[in-house]
């Protein structure tokens, strides 16, 4: 299983779907709360070039955007590919 980064923030909407999404999927994932510790958003921010809001996500260090992004992986029966690598 490829490793899943995802920068978030407490009272994020969009965080608790991609976050659900991907615990229905089984998949194990490294949550960083950006409101938690703001010296990590800098590196959130240059990982996906500029992307500023939450949650982004990363699969096998590839920067594939945010909530909307994983559920259209979904949507196209490509996200489990890209887990898989």
């Amino acid at each position: 299983m490829a490793k899943v980064d995802i920068y978030t923030t407490t009272y994020c909407p969009y965080c608790v779907r991609a976050k659900t999404l991907l615990t229905q999927k089984g998949v194990t994932f490294n949550e960083i709360k950006v409101d938690e510790h703001p010296e990590l958003r800098s590196k959130m921010t240059q990982r996906s070039h500029g992307g500023r809001t939450v949650p982004q996500i990363f699969i096998a260090d590839k920067a594939i955007g945010g909530c909307d992004e994983l559920y259209a992986l979904e949507a196209n029966n490509q996200l489990d590919a890209l887990l898989q690598q």
